[in-house]
């Protein structure tokens, strides 16, 4: 995960309250628990208290309190449960957590999406889903804190005044296109083209960017995703990589823009003009700068580059790299389990990545000649099939589709099937339903090869069976 970080020179000029630049105090934050040791217990900091400034500066939300909370000592102005306010002061390592813990991760509310994006996977989405999927959010917070992407349509110049005065970086950047007249017709906000001067103010500025280009055949494809690719590239280094990937479709498109899904000839296409830009960019700036999808890879029908192609993996969690890397972390662990024993086991996986790991069980086998494991590719028929990634299959085609097939001791399936870490599928199936319905328990992996090799080979019985 992206980690926390504000240069101390940023950090000293920061202005956000009465001695700190003069804005105005916002939103105060409740105290709900306090963890046990922490600067702040030492301090004694209670819950149920509020937090109101940190040496002297208002605390309106997440960011304002890890940024004004980095030094080594502190004064937290409180507000009790009875309206009196008191102050304390605490002493902590530099940049160590204060251990203070809020009603709401923010502190404040989430900035929510205002565009109609011609390919939001969020309007895809059936109906009768619980209600936190249809949630929308772009929030240049959670852009900086969780990786999430924004548009930039709902910064207001306060927040892009912030966001350089406290060098919040990186962000996450869906541009789609650097075409201000197609940018407004493809996320439907008028705002959109303008907010594309943003990007080059927050360069200026030192704000390093991680930018995304979702393409849609006849849209932003062909020359406007050459166009779009030289712009960022004259942004370098702030622009510090670009993915490139296909939207998604599922079949619940009823009223929505007409958009038809990405064809074998339209990934080769991007494959085409992608990897001579990245080329040059290599020759020209040490680094390739822009990478396309996993999925634009198979959808063409061609080898995924090695792993080494993908340099630092800067957006692995956009699908950039995935299985490259995936696959070499699972050879480098084989390499430890030469002749060991694995009980028999089933891997369900969508149909993108099934390829890659039956390529992979059967270099298993090579290391346990007896190895009994297979590899099943499941239909999405909740979101339609043209959905082909392990994330969005839902518990009951999970189910209905292994039902009565020889899954072995254990069904294998990615990590990310399950909601936030959770034991519960998009379809709200928990783990333990789909394995009393399989009669095998489902195992969740996390997604790493060497984490897969692990399992595998984890039960093991006296002989490869």
């Amino acid at each position: 995960m992206l980690s926390l970080f504000f240069c101390q020179e940023c950090r000293n000029c920061a202005g956000n309250g009465p001695d700190k630049g003069g804005e105005k105090t916002n939103m105060a934050s409740k105290i709900v628990s306090v963890d046990p040791g922490s600067p702040a217990a030492r301090a004694g900091v209670q819950p149920g208290e509020t937090l109101l400034m940190i040496d002297g500066a208002a605390v309106r939300d997440v960011l304002d309190y890890k940024f004004y909370s980095y030094d080594a000592r502190l004064r937290l102005t409180l507000l009790d449960a009875d309206g009196s306010t008191r102050t304390v002061q605490v002493r902590k390592q530099e940049g160590e957590p204060l251990g203070l813990n809020f009603e709401h991760y923010l502190m404040d509310k989430m900035k929510r999406c205002s565009n109609k994006c011609v390919f939001c996977f969020i309007d895809q989405l059936p109906k009768g889903m619980r209600e936190t999927l249809y949630v929308k959010d772009d929030d240049a917070r959670m852009s900086f804190l969780l990786g999430n992407y924004i548009s930039m349509t709902n910064l207001s110049e306060e927040d892009v005044q912030r966001i350089l005065r406290m060098h919040i970086s990186p962000v996450n950047i869906s541009v789609q296109t650097t075409n201000p007249e197609l940018r407004v017709k493809m996320l439907q906000n008028p705002k959109a083209g303008e907010a594309l001067g943003l990007l080059p103010r927050f360069a200026a500025g030192g704000i390093t960017m991680n930018c995304q280009l979702v393409i849609c055949e006849g849209l932003n494809d062909g020359d406007e995703l050459r166009r779009s690719l030289t712009d960022l590239a004259a942004l370098y280094p702030a622009v510090n990589s670009i993915s490139v990937v296909p939207f998604g479709m599922t079949d619940h498109r009823d009223g929505l823009y007409p958009l038809q899904p990405t064809t074998q000839a339209g990934a080769c296409e991007m494959l085409d003009i992608v990897e001579p830009f990245a080329a040059d960019c290599l020759e020209k700036y040490g680094t390739r700068l822009a990478w396309c999808g996993d999925e634009v890879y198979l959808k063409a029908g061609r080898p995924l580059p090695d792993a080494d192609y993908y340099e630092d993996f800067t957006q692995f969690e956009n699908g950039i790299g995935m299985l490259p890397l995936f696959a070499e972390e699972f050879r480098l662990a084989l390499a430890d389990y030469k002749g060991h024993p694995a009980r028999p086991f089933s891997i369900a996986t969508g149909h993108a990545a099934a390829p890659t790991l039956s390529a992979l069980i059967d270099e298993a086998g090579r290391v346990c000649d007896n190895l009994n494991g297979r590899v099943y590719a499941i239909d999405n028929d909740f979101f339609g099939h043209g959905v082909t990634v392990a994330g969005l299959i839902t518990g009951r085609d999970l189910t209905r589709q292994l039902k009565g097939r020889d899954l072995g001791a254990r069904v294998l399936i990615s990590a990310n099937m399950l909601r936030d870490g959770g034991d519960v599928f998009l379809d709200d199936m928990t783990l333990d339903e789909a394995s009393a319905a399989l009669g095998v328990p489902v195992v969740p992996v996390e997604i790493d090869g060497g984490a897969l090799a692990d399992q595998i080979f984890e039960e093991s019985s006296p002989d490869c069976q």
